[in-house]
């Protein structure tokens, strides 16, 4: 890990002397926070200076604080605090990109494109990039991945403060299908498990063979109503054996077949009568 702990001092410099980095990974700011943190300096200054190297020109580059300086700016201050740092254009870069990550400063966007640019300018490996940015490989590979999304989806993510995991979910689906799946994730303000369902179910419909309603269940019908008269008269007997007063008539016409079963209730003069019909 890169260390620049080591062969520093504090200058005041005025705002105009620094040059802004253009390896500075961070591309937008907040414009209430920025006027919360200028309120905050002109009342009670700088509390943490910026970082800053002297580039191949002699020029001051600013390698971390750059809100800190635009709200200094804003505030009035006609000299900041700074740290002057005897490093090289590649340290300070992973110094820059590795604070705002650490301060979860950048949109997931700029920490892709960050690390990205580390990358391609510097000619390291992935494996390298993330070893020296203290973070998984496979964390830093999501990251990268994320860059595949077009720049309309992109400022559409930010703007709807939706996640990154938002973002890496999108990417399951094809590139024409991506914005009509955000165009419903924003709309209905789908959290990351009703997206990541959502995209799912997108990529695997239901086969049409899955809409076909199963064959309604069939009934039995017994065509022999012998059974049902054996079946009610063994009924009645079983009730006679177990010593309740019960008996019954049978009763046949050319339609149905009728049965009357009797059955007394503890009261001898009160009676309980059933009938059932068979056709």
């Amino acid at each position: 890990m890169y260390n620049m702990l080591s062969d520093k001092k504090l200058i005041m410099l005025r705002p105009g002397e620094i040059k802004l980095s253009p390896n500075q990974p961070r591309k937008s700011f907040d414009e209430y926070e920025l006027k919360l943190l200028s309120d905050s300096i002109r009342s009670s200054g700088i509390i943490q200076p910026l970082s800053v190297r002297k580039n191949a020109d002699g020029e001051y580059e600013l390698i971390a604080g750059e809100r800190r300086l635009r709200a200094a700016v804003n505030a009035g201050l006609r000299r900041v605090p700074c740290i002057l740092h005897k490093t090289d254009e590649e340290t300070a870069a992973l110094y820059s990109l590795t604070e705002n990550l650490q301060r979860s400063n950048l949109t997931v966007f700029e920490e892709s494109e960050g690390i990205e640019r580390l990358i391609s300018e510097y000619g390291m490996s992935q494996s390298e990039a993330a070893a020296r940015l203290g973070i998984a490989q496979s964390t830093l590979s999501n990251k990268l991945r994320l860059l595949r999304l077009s720049d309309s989806i992109k400022e559409r993510i930010i703007s709807a403060r939706l996640t990154e995991r938002h973002a890496r979910a999108l990417l399951r689906l094809p590139d024409e299908r991506r914005e009509e799946a955000l165009d419903r994730i924003i709309a209905e303000g789908l959290t990351l498990r009703q997206t990541e369902e959502y995209i799912f179910n997108l990529l695997n419909p239901i086969d049409e063979a899955d809409d076909i309603p199963e064959p309604p269940v069939r009934k039995a019908v017994i065509g022999d109503v012998r059974l049902f008269s054996n079946s009610l008269s063994k009924l009645v007997t079983t009730l006679k054996n177990a010593g309740i007063n019960a008996d019954s008539k049978k009763r046949e016409t050319d339609k149905y077949i009728e049965f009357k079963v009797r059955i007394t209730k503890s009261c001898p003069d009160v009676a309980r009568s059933t009938q059932l019909k068979i056709c």
